[in-house]
Order: C-alpha cells, then structure tokens, then sequence
C-alpha cells in the first residue's frame, strides 16, 4: 500500500482576464473537495458577496494587524485595496494532510514563493495575447487609459511565466480546471513514494 501524498500548497497566479475565477469556480463546481484559500480584502462587498464565503470583508486597521501579527501569507494592493491570504487557515488545511489551493496575483505568487519555497506555482496562460487582449477590452466599463495600463500590466505578468513550476494554458476550462485538480494531488517532485 503506497504512502499517502504530503500535502501541498499550490498557487494559481496569472495575468488579469486570463481566467483565474473562472477556472476556480469550474474546479470547485467539478471537484468540490477542493480547498480552495479564502483571501481577506479591504474593499467593500458587492452585491451578492458573502463575508466568509467569497473574501473575508475587514477595515483597514483589521489588515493592518494582521500584517504586523505575521497573519498573512502573501498581501498585495490593487485598485486602492489590499488583498491577502490568512496564513492560519491554510496551514490547518496542510496540516490535515490534504492539499490546499490559493488563487492570487502575481506579487503574491512571488511572496509566497519567497516564504514557503516548496510550494508549487501554476500559471494560467491565455491560448494567446489576442485572445487576452479581447478579454481585457472585453470587460467595456473602463476609460481607454485604465484599459491601456491593463495590457501593459498583462504583457508584464505574461512574461513572468517562466517563475513559475508549471505553466496550464487556459484554452478551455473543464480541461484547465482538470489539470489544475492533477497539480493539486501530483506527488511533490523529488519526493519517492512510500517515504
């Protein structure tokens, strides 16, 4: 009987539009056992968000103290809010045994790499620029110039890919999601079963 696979964290970062929240929900609608981290944000909730369920909603001195608490795996600011995975609930998930999933951006995958340098970084790749293009301007409910600065931020992040341990390339979500799920449960590289 093989030894049971360590638990592991794997990070899921890529440019924005790629397709991170989709393929997330698409994992979790496919795979419900997996655990996916919850992120605490100072922004405001929007119509329809849970506290607890889709962020954990806190005020600024809340992040404050959980920066200075060493509470935060990784934080970020984006769009004048800060964004942050709490440390304390992935690892009792990776304490359990059972692997655990964080969705974040691109300067949180490289603090996270930073503090917990055995944790796996996946990137999720578009089919193409032009099709991460179409994405981006897609979205229609910005300015011409905050558009402008997305691409270039995208171009950016695109190639950052090779940080990363794997690259998945989101050219249809079932099948990312899927791979995705192999990632999350594939034996650690260099680790021999049964050790």
């Amino acid at each position: 009987m093989a030894a049971a696979t360590p638990a592991r964290l794997t990070v899921l970062s890529g440019p924005s539009g790629v397709g991170k929240g989709t393929v997330v929900a698409e994992v979790r609608r496919r795979h419900p056992d997996v655990w996916v981290s919850v992120s605490a944000t100072t922004r405001r909730p929007r119509p329809g968000e849970v506290d607890g369920v889709h962020y954990h909603f806190v005020d600024a001195a809340e992040f404050d103290r959980l920066i200075a608490t060493d509470g935060l795996l990784e934080w970020a600011e984006y769009a004048g809010n800060r964004y942050g995975t709490p440390v304390a609930p992935v690892r009792a998930r990776l304490a359990t045994g059972r692997p655990a999933l964080l969705e974040i951006e691109l300067q949180g995958a490289r603090q996270v790499r930073a503090r917990a340098p055995e944790a796996q970084l996946v990137f999720l790749a578009p089919p193409s620029w032009a099709e991460l293009k179409s994405r981006l301007a897609g979205r229609g409910s910005e300015p011409a110039a905050v558009q402008e600065r997305r691409l270039a931020i995208a171009q950016a992040e695109l190639d950052s890919s090779g940080e990363f341990d794997v690259v998945v390339v989101n050219d249809d979500v079932a099948r990312a999601a899927d791979e995705l799920v192999g990632l999350l449960t594939a034996p650690s590289p260099g680790l021999v079963p049964g050790e």
